[in-house]
C-alpha cells in the first residue's frame, strides 16, 4: 500500500484534515469517501482552496490516488458535510472507506 493510500485511509476513519500535493500545488483536504473505479483509488474529498460563488454549496471534489504524494495528516479535525450520503459517484464504483 501506498503512503498516500494509508493516510488519508487513516484520515477518512479519524475525520482529520490532510495536506498534500496534487498537479504540482499543496492542497488541503477533509477526505470523505475512498473508492475504486476501473482499478485506479480515487478520494471524494472537500478542497479547501477551492473558492465557491456566494450561492454555491460547498462539494467534494473527486482526487485520483496517483495523482496526491506527500500526503500528511494535520491535527485539525473536520465534520461531514451535511448533505454528504457514503455512497460511490457512480454505480460501477467500489466503495472502500467513507467516514
Amino acid at each position: 500500500m501506498s503512503d498516500s493510500r494509508l493516510t488519508l485511509m487513516e484520515a477518512i476513519s479519524r475525520k482529520l484534515k490532510v495536506e498534500a500535493q496534487y498537479n504540482g500545488a499543496t492542497i488541503k483536504l477533509a477526505p470523505h469517501l475512498m473508492f475504486e473505479r476501473h482499478g485506479d483509488l480515487f478520494v471524494s474529498a472537500l478542497n479547501y482552496g477551492k473558492v465557491w460563488r456566494s450561492d454555491e454549496e460547498p462539494r467534494l471534489g473527486q482526487f485520483k490516488l496517483a495523482g496526491l504524494s506527500e500526503a500528511m495528516l494535520l491535527s485539525e479535525e473536520f465534520e461531514p458535510l451535511p448533505n454528504f450520503k457514503p455512497v460511490v459517484p457512480r454505480e460501477s464504483d467500489v466503495m472502500v472507506l467513507a467516514v
